[in-house]
């Protein structure tokens, strides 16, 4: 009986059940006092609760003796800001006129940009199993979604004239969606990669571009989704649909990466 509920003593879990406290409390705090003080506290808790406890579910299941947590950490943290960053900068001429096609750009640049810090991991060559090149991709891509929830965050929260319930969905489900998103797909882009040196071949072959091109189209459809408006009802039902086969096509496929990694190692 007590092996079944094992999970409570894992660091992941505790990550959440702490993190989860802590955003609600402060976030009441902003409710009855009103403080705007708080609304960074809230808007940081609520942004890298899920990202942060589901990088440590990844680094406490997958086979990586040979990692150590700071790199970890550092990849989390620079592998996001650079990649955010780099993006930004990028994206900026890309977004002017919004279709398919500019999602499709969209897509690419981030799915690559995602990518800078984790393939200084890679050339550095210290790290060579398959569970490690998916731990970097998913660090990297949690801490973008989470930088990125942010931004979010704090334009809605301005848009809806200091909303706190605007703000609440936003975190919410940003939040809850993020490993269906930007983890799921870095984290198959790092496995792949370093799966392939695994195998004595080179990281510029068809695997690679293949896999790349399949987390572009998912991005982008998921991109696609996510802009369709809210009225009428039809097109919000599609919406929504369309979003959750997105997220369940994204981590049924890093799930098969997991395994994959967890069967070589």
């Amino acid at each position: 009986m007590f092996r079944r509920f094992g999970f409570i003593r894992r660091g992941w879990f505790l990550i959440f059940i702490v993190g989860l406290a802590l955003f609600f409390a402060s976030e009441q705090i902003l409710v009855f006092t009103s403080n705007p003080n708080f609304i960074p506290t809230v808007i940081l808790l609520g942004a890298f609760l899920v990202p942060l406890t589901f990088v440590t579910f990844i680094f406490e299941y997958e086979p990586v003796k040979d990692v150590p947590l700071p790199t970890v950490i550092v990849c989390f943290l620079w592998g996001g800001v650079i990649g955010l960053a780099a993006a930004g900068l990028i994206e900026y001429a890309t977004l002017q006129n919004l279709n398919f096609a500019s999602l499709l750009g969209v897509a690419a640049i981030e799915e690559a940009v995602k990518l800078i810090f984790p393939l200084v991991l890679f050339f550095r060559g210290r790290y060579r199993q398959e569970a490690d090149g998916l731990l970097f991709g998913v660090s990297s891509g949690m801490a973008f979604a989470a930088l990125e929830t942010m931004g979010y965050a704090l334009v809605g929260l301005l848009g809806a004239q200091g909303s706190v319930s605007n703000l609440q969905n936003i975190l919410f489900v940003r939040g809850l969606l993020s490993p269906a998103g930007h983890a799921a797909w870095t984290g198959m882009m790092g496995a792949v990669i370093w799966q392939q040196r695994a195998r004595g071949r080179s990281i510029l072959n068809g695997a690679v571009f293949g896999t790349f091109l399949l987390v572009v189209i998912l991005h982008a459809l998921w991109d696609f989704f996510d802009l369709l408006p809210p009225q009428p009802v039809a097109l919000a039902t599609i919406s929504v649909v369309g979003n959750v086969a997105i997220a369940a096509i994204s981590l049924g496929l890093l799930a098969r990466r997991i395994r994959e990694s967890v069967r070589v190692a």
